[in-house]
């Protein structure tokens, strides 16, 4: 399985930027697909899956959507600052682990190479 992640990029603060991650391979349409971030000396975050935005920090501005004919999975930021800058990283479950609450990195076995976002005042 692999992910593979496009779209990022540099932005002003206030623009907009679209997330792509396409799944390959042994990839099982339907895969649970999310979205996880890593800010400079900060820890790793899940953003949202399962078409759902999780993280406080970014919930009216950042959508998720899952296109599962096309085993791809969306992020559109919206209203982006400074503080959005940061890695971004798609995952997915294995085969058969659907998406559900509360699921953290661990839950995901497949991830992408990271894509970086950097958001300037």
């Amino acid at each position: 399985v692999q992910l593979v992640e496009s779209g990022g990029g540099s932005v002003q603060a206030g623009g907009s930027l679209r997330l792509s991650c396409a799944g390959s391979g042994y990839f099982a349409s339907g895969s649970c697909m999310g979205w996880f971030r890593r800010a400079p000396g900060k820890g790793l975050i899940v953003i949202g899956y399962g078409n759902i935005v999780y993280a406080d920090s970014v919930k009216g501005r950042f959508t998720i959507s899952q296109d599962n004919a096309k085993n791809t999975v969306y992020l559109q930021m919206n209203s982006l600052q400074p503080e959005d800058t940061a890695m971004y990283y798609c995952a997915a479950r294995s085969a058969g682990s659907w998406c559900r609450p509360s699921l953290g990195s661990r839950d995901f076995a497949y991830w992408g190479q990271g894509t970086q976002v950097t958001v300037s005042s």
